[in-house]
């Protein structure tokens, strides 16, 4: 479903199969192709070791798009790209081909089985708000002050590096 307003989220990419460097570039031409998508900004990528379970490092980052999709559209759009590219759900926290995670979408917020956004884990993950604020500033969530969580994320002991 498309209308013709558009409005701005951002989405998170990761992978750690395979060539995930090669994934996420690829991911990102494959997102600015998608009917009803505009890419409009993309973060560098980074490197962090798997949060809350085992697998190889992870390469993360972050676009910013804007969109004539309504979010739960969006979001079936995000996830044939994810199947496109090999992605099984295995089980929670399962290493992965590709991870296309909706971060946030405009002022929209949604608490349901199949969507949440916010994403309930977004303000916790060193791996998605340090790419997140090169490309969005200081950006605030409903959190805080996303440089502030980051700090409270990197003191908690989580690793990332910009590639």
């Amino acid at each position: 479903m498309t209308n013709d307003k558009s409005y701005s989220a951002y989405i998170a990419l990761g992978a750690n199969l395979n060539s995930p460097a090669t994934t996420l570039e690829e991911a990102f031409n494959v997102l600015a192709e998608c009917d009803g998508i505009d890419l409009i900004k993309r973060s560098s990528l980074y490197t962090s070791p798997p949060l809350d379970a085992d697998g190889p490092d992870y390469i993360n980052a972050v676009a910013e798009i804007r969109t004539t999709l309504e979010p739960l559209a969006l979001l079936h759009s995000l996830q044939a790209i994810e199947n496109a590219f090999g992605r099984e759900r295995a089980y929670r926290n399962a290493p992965r081909t590709l991870d296309l995670d909706l971060l946030l979408y405009e002022d929209f917020s949604s608490n349901t089985e199949e969507l949440t956004v916010p994403h309930p884990r977004l303000h916790l993950r060193s791996f998605v708000l340090m790419p997140l604020i090169e490309i969005a500033g200081d950006i605030s969530l409903k959190q805080g002050n996303a440089e502030q969580l980051l700090k409270e994320a990197l003191d908690s002991g989580q690793i990332i590096q910009k590639i």
